[in-house]
C-alpha cells in the first residue's frame, strides 16, 4: 500500500508541474490532493496547521503570479484589456492547437490579435504587446515553477 500511495502522490505532483505547460490543468489542486492522499494513507500529523497556512499562502501566490505576470507583460508594452484577454485565450488554446510550442505561440498571437482589434491596425504596436505578453508568461511560469518546487520540497521535508 505504501508504494501505491507514493506512486499516486508522485503522479499528482507531476500533473501539477504539467499544469505549467497546460494551464487548463489546476496545478494547486493536484498539489493539495497529493498532500491529502498522504494524510489519508499515512498520517496528517506532520501536516500541521502551520504547514496548511504556508501552503495556502503559496497557492494564493501562484494565482497572483499568473494574473500579475500576464497583466504586467502586456501593460508594460502599452497593451489594452483586449490584448490581455487575447493573451489569456491564446495561453489556454495554444497548447492544444500546436502541442508544446503552442504554449509560447498562443499568448503571443492572442495578444497581437487582441491588440489589433483594439488599435484597429497598428501592427507594430500589437507585436510589441505580443512580445510583452510572451515575456510576462515566461517570467510568470518561471516564478510558478519555483513556488511549486518549494511547495513540494517543503512537503517532503515535513513528511520524510
Amino acid at each position: 500500500m505504501t508504494i501505491i500511495a507514493w506512486v499516486l502522490i508522485t503522479v499528482l505532483f507531476v500533473l501539477a508541474f504539467v499544469g505549467l505547460i497546460y494551464p487548463i490543468i489546476p496545478s494547486s489542486v493536484f498539489l493539495i490532493a497529493g498532500y491529502l492522499i498522504y494524510g489519508w494513507m499515512f498520517s496528517f500529523e506532520p501536516l500541521t496547521w502551520v504547514f496548511w497556512v504556508i501552503q495556502g499562502i503559496l497557492v494564493i501566490l501562484l494565482y497572483v503570479t499568473d494574473y500579475a505576470s500576464n497583466f504586467y507583460g502586456v501593460k508594460k508594452r502599452g497593451g489594452s484589456k483586449h490584448a490581455i484577454w487575447g493573451s489569456t485565450i491564446g495561453l489556454l488554446v495554444g497548447p492544444f492547437i500546436i502541442p508544446v510550442i503552442g504554449i509560447l505561440i498562443g499568448p503571443f498571437v492572442g495578444a497581437i490579435v487582441g491588440e489589433l482589434l483594439h488599435q484597429k491596425g497598428d501592427f507594430k504596436q500589437a507585436v510589441r504587446v505580443g512580445i510583452g505578453s510572451l515575456l510576462g508568461f515566461i517570467g510568470g511560469t518561471t516564478v510558478k515553477l519555483i513556488i511549486q518546487a518549494g511547495m513540494v520540497i517543503y512537503f517532503l521535508v515535513k513528511v520524510l
